[in-house]
């Protein structure tokens, strides 16, 4: 059964935020609130954890995982942002948008498809969630809480899908959504907060020039 870890939405206790990134650091898996939908998570540099995820949501190996990143600076670590890029994504983090970006050699191939070098970040607008990276110093897996495909692109970040937000949002009450969960997970993150059921804006920007909504989701749209 989940450890639940309940926080303030504000101000995170230290102590738990303590408990959680240990637990991350060894490999566990959580339930999370984000500023959109609650995710499935771990720590990026957890291979045995992503396994888990990719099990539990029953993704194969070359479906792409979503992350989430401190900063804009921190996505850069991860991602190659150009000039025209920055400028945009600059007046979007933090947010509710999935930047598509070209991967540097920082991110792990288990997270990305096999045959591109595109990565999916994100910088929320969440307290919680924010502290939780920063405590752990590295970025965490975001997917969506339900059990059989990924909240964004189910293939390469290439194609939209119209129905997404309908099949992807779980749109359970957080308590049966805890509930459903709390066998899957090793801990679940509470804000007490009520959760969101849209899903991020997903931006295409792996050609600067060209740039592209893959998925409208909460964010507007800035092209």
């Amino acid at each position: 059964m989940a450890t639940i870890h309940r926080l303030h939405p504000d101000n995170p206790q230290a102590r738990t935020i303590t408990q959680i990134v240990n637990a991350l650091r060894d490999g566990a898996i959580m339930l999370y609130p984000t500023d959109t939908v609650y995710a499935i998570g771990c720590d990026l540099m957890s291979k045995s954890a992503i396994e888990r995820v990719r099990k539990l949501k029953q993704m194969s190996n070359d479906k792409p995982l979503t992350f989430l990143c401190s900063s804009l600076s921190n996505i850069a670590e991860y991602a190659i942002v150009s000039n025209a890029n920055y400028r945009t994504m600059k007046s979007l983090v933090p947010g509710p948008y999935t930047f598509i970006l070209p991967a540097t050699k920082l991110v792990p191939k288990l997270v990305l498809n096999p045959k591109r070098k595109t990565t999916g970040i994100r910088v929320p607008d969440h307290g919680v969630s924010q502290t939780i990276i920063e405590a752990l110093g590295n970025p965490i897996i975001s997917t969506s809480a339900n059990l059989t495909e990924d909240d964004i692109d189910e293939e390469d970040f290439s194609h939209q899908s119209k129905n997404a937000k309908q099949r992807n949002v779980c749109e359970l009450p957080k308590m049966e959504l805890f509930d459903r969960f709390s066998k899957l997970v090793d801990f679940i993150v509470d804000d007490g907060s009520d959760h969101s059921y849209e899903v991020s804006t997903i931006l295409d920007l792996t050609d600067d020039l060209n740039p592209s909504v893959l998925r409208q989701g909460l964010g507007v749209a800035p092209f």
